[in-house]
């Protein structure tokens, strides 16, 4: 019988590069939060993340001090990956799915 569990695939600063955020080690994951923060006071500020390589959110815009949440319930298979950057480090992301085994 398969077993899900609960767990943060991501939580930090993104980076201004594309980085891997997550790659499962189980047979599957679910994605199934994904928030993203502009820490910036000031600054509006743009972020990306692709599953795979393709792209799931383009370039985002996010206002100074704001948060935005997509749920986007996306499987991500063994071997597959998700991958974020921001125009700045001000960004962060917080990404959590279930991982089935």
């Amino acid at each position: 019988m398969a077993t899900s569990n609960p767990t943060l695939f991501f939580r930090g600063a993104a980076s201004t590069s594309s980085t891997t955020l997550y790659t499962p080690s189980v047979t599957i994951a679910v994605i199934t939060d994904i928030m993203i923060v502009n820490a910036d006071p000031t600054s509006t500020q743009t972020a990306t993340i692709t599953l795979d390589g393709v792209t799931l959110i383009p370039a985002v815009s996010l206002d100074p001090n704001s948060v935005v949440n997509f749920q986007p319930r996306q499987p991500l298979s063994t071997g597959k990956n998700l991958a974020g950057l921001a125009s700045s480090t001000n960004v962060k992301f917080h990404i959590a799915g279930v991982e089935i085994s």
